[in-house]
């Protein structure tokens, strides 16, 4: 299984995106696994919030191949423990699927086209992060999955 993460607007924290880099070069020893940044959307203050949701979703959805299982990372999305998180992703590898994609919206969220191809939504938490903090937390919960499959350290319990 190949695993795509998508993300709007690149991140401009330097030590942020170091963080990033590593848990992705870690992650790259268990599963492929790439990284997409959509650019962010230029001039948005002409634009309402649908708008900008409408443009975000048309540039997600050409990223998707018709086979792509696609999961919105969603504050209304189901909560995982890590454990949780991890044997959903061994079910996902087990059923067949040959790339699952999760997406991190922009500002505004998902437009109605966007939630209506999803699959399915996973929420990382109650409270609320940045954009760019959710791509490194992501990341670092990905890896830590497949250290738990793999029955390595790196998780305590």
């Amino acid at each position: 299984m190949n695993i795509k993460l998508i993300a709007i607007g690149k991140t401009d924290n330097k030590a942020l995106q170091s963080l990033i880099d590593d848990y992705t070069k870690r992650l790259s020893f268990y599963i492929k696994f790439d990284l997409e940044i959509i650019p962010d959307i230029k001039n948005v203050k002409n634009l309402s919030e649908s708008q900008q949701k409408e443009k975000e979703g048309e540039l997600i959805l050409s990223k998707l191949t018709p086979t792509d299982q696609l999961i919105l990372l969603d504050e209304n999305g189901k909560n995982f423990s890590s454990v949780g998180f991890s044997e959903e992703l061994q079910k996902k590898m087990n059923s067949g699927v040959k790339t699952l994609v999760f997406v991190i919206g922009g500002p505004y969220g998902f437009s109605d086209t966007v939630y209506a191809k999803a699959q399915g939504k996973i929420s990382l938490s109650l409270m609320t992060f940045s954009h760019q903090m959710v791509r490194l937390f992501f990341i670092e919960q990905l890896y830590r999955g497949f250290t738990i499959l793999k029955n390595e350290p790196y998780h305590h319990q």
